[in-house]
């Protein structure tokens, strides 16, 4: 959970990678560094902080090189600080390596290393891997391509490294298992980078780094790609899709409040080719090309963590409904470490916004060993669970920099939304005429939402009144009951209040014995649902005298009157009240939280692509 940048060619480095640094830092922000190569000079800076304090730590320092490597970091391995964050050198300060993903058996190699006379400065598993390439490099006199090759060898875990030889200031290695990397291919000159978002400003010329490949950048030179195995490999070059004017906020305060108000447009770009308004009809390739899977599914199971599980219970309720196939929704750090019986006739479906979180793509693996088909929803092309999938679809929000995800997940939702109707279509289990209905209703989500984000100074105002709170209690019912958890979430991420997210029948099974004039209480009561027992579970708040947010339909009076606040959305069918009324909830939290004084795109111990357990 960390963002790697490196760069080789004719321009000076140091602009580029803490520029990069920049574009990546929602990966991590604990620490900072960057190494650069002069001649026979290897420079490396870091510190505990931010990217800015690694600028403001070199002010008066060399950064003059055309070749470097750089670091943002989210602590696994000992806490932030300057002798902990990367590079690391090696003990003869020869070599530098920047590291994102976890060396499970570090301990064990550290020390063999101590046995042979080296030291360690920092308490990280990666210091353990750059002593362990020198070793192996001048033990078998071999090159810097090759001793990485061999000490990959010996590792257990997951990685994506850069390295970097004082002395030789025209190479660059990397290599990964099981976390991203991209590398950008220019004119004379190559980058590296955790995902595309510091490569795209100066090419759209990518090659995705494949399980356990190693990657050799030498100035002057062609790509040189080879697996740990010695197996040569062909460079794929692909062309990003990506736009330099997606990672910039566009005026907006933050990317939170940006990525919240593009929604409009972002499941426009979603649906887009996909529902056919003349016709009222849905299409997704992923489904068209593999539909007897589909079709013949005994079992449905959704893997993913956090927003997306929360996105994945949304689908199961309209998968259920709509298609009559049974569905399960598994967290994916649980999944494949209970024993879960999977059969060869279970379609698998596994959601990431980034495509690369690790817990996500073990269920994945896991999945697939035991013959089960996997379909994947994400975000970012090329990424690992699109590559490791049999099938999929793509949400085509663009890229979602505020860790706390928003546009990501109404993608997601309207993505297996699609799917079920597509599905229950084909299957004959849901009436055509419902199928028009709500194909049609889906269409105009967007134009729904844009009505909605105009309450946006409302509900800032009203924000102010709950910065108090130390908890909020969230309550949803049916296909709200997902949303309850989904708000309770974005809250908790962005402004450190602990919030819980219940079905609201189950409040008076015990969680109503929290209720007061402290706590807070959001209920999504849209008319659509069980209206009048949600209404029954307000006036239980009601009487106990619990402040009451509600998320009402246009026009309603009854929970009107029973609310402290209400925010209003407009009508829709029930399986796409979430589509909108989390909309509100996105911007409650935020609002929250700026008032707080929180920083919401990077909120403390979050990082946005989790790729490590």
């Amino acid at each position: 959970m960390c963002g790697i940048v490196g760069y080789i060619g004719y321009r000076e480095a140091y602009p580029i990678l803490i520029k990069g640094l920049q574009r990546l830092e929602y990966r991590g922000y604990d620490s900072a560094g960057i190494a650069l190569l002069n001649d026979n000079k290897l420079n490396v800076y870091k510190t505990r902080g931010k990217v800015s304090d690694l600028i403001h730590s070199v002010e008066d320092k060399d950064i003059i090189g055309t070749i470097g490597i750089a670091h943002t970091r989210w602590a696994t391995h000992g806490e932030p600080n300057n002798v902990n964050a990367h590079p690391h050198c090696s003990q003869s300060e020869e070599l530098a390596i920047v590291h994102n993903g976890i060396i499970e058996n570090y301990a064990v190699l550290k020390q063999g290393l101590i046995e042979h006379g080296y030291t360690f400065s920092s308490e990280t598993d990666t210091e353990v891997l750059v002593q362990l390439i020198e070793y192996v490099k001048r033990k078998n006199h071999v090159d810097l391509p090759t001793a990485v090759q061999l000490a990959l060898n010996q590792i257990v875990g997951a990685y994506a490294i850069a390295v970097i030889e004082k002395g030789h200031p025209d190479i660059i290695v990397a290599a990964r298992k099981g976390s991203p990397l991209v590398i950008g291919v220019g004119d004379n000159e190559y980058f590296l980078a955790s995902d595309a978002t510091p490569i795209i400003e100066f090419t759209h010329k990518v090659v995705y780094v494949g399980e356990e490949e190693i990657v050799v950048l030498q100035r002057g030179n062609e790509l040189k790609i080879k697996t740990i195995g010695n197996v040569e490999k062909t460079p794929e070059i692909k062309e990003l899709e990506m736009t330099l004017s997606q990672l910039e906020k566009g005026g907006y305060p933050h990317f939170m409040l940006k990525e919240i108000f593009e929604q409009p447009q972002t499941l426009s770009d979603s649906m887009r080719g996909r529902i056919n308004l003349e016709e009222n009809n849905i299409s997704l390739s992923g489904f068209i090309d593999h539909k007897d899977k589909f079709l013949n599914a005994k079992r449905i199971i959704i893997t993913a963590c956090g927003t997306s599980w929360h996105a994945g219970l949304i689908g199961m309720y309209a998968i259920e409904e709509f298609a009559r196939i049974p569905v399960e929704v598994e967290y994916s750090s649980e999944f494949r470490y209970r024993k879960p019986v999977i059969n060869k006739d279970d379609l698998v479906i596994a959601i990431s916004q980034s495509g690369e979180t690790a817990d996500t793509l073990a269920a994945v693996q896991l999945a697939k060993s035991q013959g089960a088909f996997i379909f994947g929803i994400c975000n970012v092309v090329g990424s690992s669970i699109a590559r490791n999938t049999d099938s999929g679809c793509y949400t085509h929000v663009g890229p979602e920099i505020g860790v706390a995800s928003t546009k990501a997940f109404t993608a997601q939702v309207t993505v297996l939304i699609m799917l079920a109707l597509l599905i229950g279509k084909e299957k004959g289990t849901l009436e055509k005429e419902q199928y028009l209905k709500i194909v049609g209703e889906l269409a105009k989500i967007p134009e729904k939402i844009s009505q909605i984000l105009k309450q946006n100074d409302v509900i800032a105002e009203f924000s102010k009144t709950f910065t108090y709170a130390q908890n909020f209690i969230y309550l949803g019912r049916g296909y709200n009951y997902p949303v309850a958890l989904e708000g309770a979430l974005k809250l908790k991420e962005i402004s450190y209040i602990h919030a819980e997210g219940l079905p609201a029948a189950e409040m008076k099974h015990g969680p109503i014995a929290l209720i007061s004039q402290e706590m807070p209480v959001v209920v999504i009561a849209p008319s659509a649902g069980k209206y009048e027992k949600v209404v029954s579970n307000i006036q239980e708040i009601k009487a106990r005298k619990g402040r009451i947010i509600s998320i009402v339909t246009e026009g309603d009076v009854i929970v009107k009157n029973l609310s402290d606040y209400i925010i209003s959305i407009p009508e829709t069918e029930e399986c796409l009240v979430p589509l909108l009324a989390v909309i509100p909830l996105q911007l409650l939290a935020y609002h929250i939280a700026v008032v707080k004084g929180c920083d919401v795109d990077q909120p403390r111990n979050l990082a946005k692509s989790v790729t490590v357990e």
